[in-house]
């Protein structure tokens, strides 16, 4: 059994999806539950987390709609607007949906890098506990020291952290600073990670191996622990860097030294108990 505990459906539009531009030609294109399926099914993927790609309740609600009519996604990582007055009342009318597991904000693209610190914002996230939902954290390797200090402020609320916060991956060179936080940060019980949406950040996209990878790999495992890691793949965003098929190639490789308890952990046990699914 596995999950695949990130990736994104959408029906593609150029105004909703600005952040798609031009350089990603292969994602301007509708992403649908079927092809979801007829990509990771034959992988073994027995179930998805479905994650937002763009900030709208609209979306989200579209989202949970997509989990109510296709068994194989069995959560959904939605949006809601956290900084709004009335944040206490949105939460409320998703309360009878079972299938919303977490909610996100696109925190790596905000211009101030302390976005995650503000008031309105964490006032947002402290309700989230009360709706036994989780907050996945989306961020780039340069806001982990913020992230940390964030995450810091909410001691009982459960995070995932989102594509091992984007190091900057270079075969060349080892992402110290990013090695650095992301060790600091896998300290509080209360994080789990997300080894995904890794290929994406590859400096040199055209001669990449798993040796590129490994040592990040190493660093999350070791951080992390097999029990609070979980596969992802970010399908179909990680088609401008590989393959599904060659993604799970590469993790499969990764993760041959691990017992069969602690792949099964990686592969399933981590994202079902994560997400409550």
């Amino acid at each position: 059994m596995r999950i695949d505990s990130h990736h994104h459906l959408w029906n593609y539009s150029p105004q909703q999806y600005a952040w798609i531009d031009e350089s990603m030609s292969q994602l301007r294109r509708d992403f649908t539950a079927e092809d979801l399926a007829e990509t990771v099914m034959p992988h073994g993927v027995t179930g998805v987390v479905t994650v937002q790609a763009r900030q709208s309740l609209e979306e989200t609600r579209w989202l949970l709609d997509r989990a109510t009519s296709h068994s194989l996604i069995r959560g959904v990582v939605g949006w809601v607007p956290l900084m709004e007055d009335d944040i206490a009342d949105t939460l409320q009318s998703f309360a009878d949906e079972g299938n919303l597991k977490a909610v996100r904000h696109v925190v790596q693209d905000e211009p101030d890098e302390q976005f995650i610190l503000g008031d309105a914002f964490n006032r947002g996230v402290a309700l989230l506990k009360t709706h036994d939902l989780v907050y996945d954290i989306l961020i780039y390797a340069r806001q982990l020291e913020a992230s940390i200090r964030f995450v810091d402020l909410h001691p009982d609320q459960p995070f995932v952290l989102d594509h091992i916060a984007k190091p900057t991956i270079d075969g060349r060179r080892m992402d110290h600073a990013w090695q650095q936080g992301i060790r600091e940060l896998a300290r509080r019980p209360h994080v789990r990670c997300k080894f995904s949406g890794v290929t994406t950040e590859i400096v040199d996209q055209d001669n990449w191996s798993i040796e590129t990878i490994r040592p990040y790999w190493d660093t999350v495992l070791e951080a992390f622990g097999a029990q609070r890691l979980m596969f992802g793949s970010d399908w179909p965003v990680c088609l401008l860097g590989s393959s599904y098929e060659r993604w799970i190639e590469t993790v499969e490789r990764l993760v041959e030294p691990l017992s069969p308890s602690e792949k099964q952990a990686f592969w399933s046990d981590n994202a079902i108990a994560a997400y409550r699914l």
